[in-house]
């Protein structure tokens, strides 16, 4: 590929980002909406979960996901109070992941999380610059402790994604997760992106028996 092509990947990636979020939010409004209704109606909490996780170049930000779990449930934030490796491993400590079996997961989660559509939200932290349509998943900054220094400051060069090539391979061990995600943030091409937005959109309609 030549270097006037690699320089455009970016405004190229960038610019398909805000149509495709755009497009998804105008042309799934209304289905979000009641799937807003159908949460709420569950149990009475809110809607949407946010989180803080980390985004590129380390900076936070609060990302938007459709709550699939009980409201308030015994997880920890993922935040890191206070510095220090202290600090990180006591909020590591506290933070608890989401299993496929969690008995926190609401009725209505459950097929949510199965078809990735509790990420839907996630169309608003891409037109507001927090994340890409493809990218590595963000972690929370409590999960800093999971990752080698070098590699943790190596994922957030770039944005964070909604889908990434971990996801589209139902990869799930951390080593090669880490491997897939290195492909990408080492050559984050328009035609990788391309492949794996259409991955990600084949695998939730398969899913979804479309």
């Amino acid at each position: 590929m030549s270097q006037t092509m690699r320089r455009l990947d970016p405004l190229l990636i960038r610019s398909v980002d805000l149509l495709f979020a755009l497009g998804l939010l105008i042309v799934l409004a209304i289905p979000m909406g009641v799937i807003a209704l159908m949460i709420r109606a569950e149990d009475r909490g809110p809607a949407l979960f946010v989180q803080r996780r980390v985004g590129k170049g380390g900076r936070a930000f609060e990302i938007l996901k459709f709550r699939t779990m009980r409201v308030n449930p015994v997880s920890g934030s993922g935040r890191v109070e206070g510095s220090g490796p202290a600090a990180l491993a006591e909020a590591r400590s506290r933070f608890q992941t989401t299993t496929a079996n969690d008995p926190r997961i609401t009725r209505i989660g459950g097929p949510l999380r199965a078809m990735h559509l509790d990420e839907l939200p996630q169309v608003i932290n891409v037109l507001a610059g927090h994340m890409s349509v493809v990218g590595v998943r963000p972690d929370t900054p409590a999960q800093e402790a999971d990752y080698a220094p070098a590699y943790w400051i190596e994922r957030h060069s770039l944005r964070p994604g909604i889908t990434g090539p971990a996801q589209l391979y139902n990869v799930s061990s951390l080593d090669e997760r880490t491997r897939l995600e290195r492909l990408w943030l080492r050559d984050p091409t328009f035609r990788a992106y391309i492949h794996a937005v259409v991955g990600t959109v084949g695998k939730v309609l398969r899913r979804s028996g479309v």
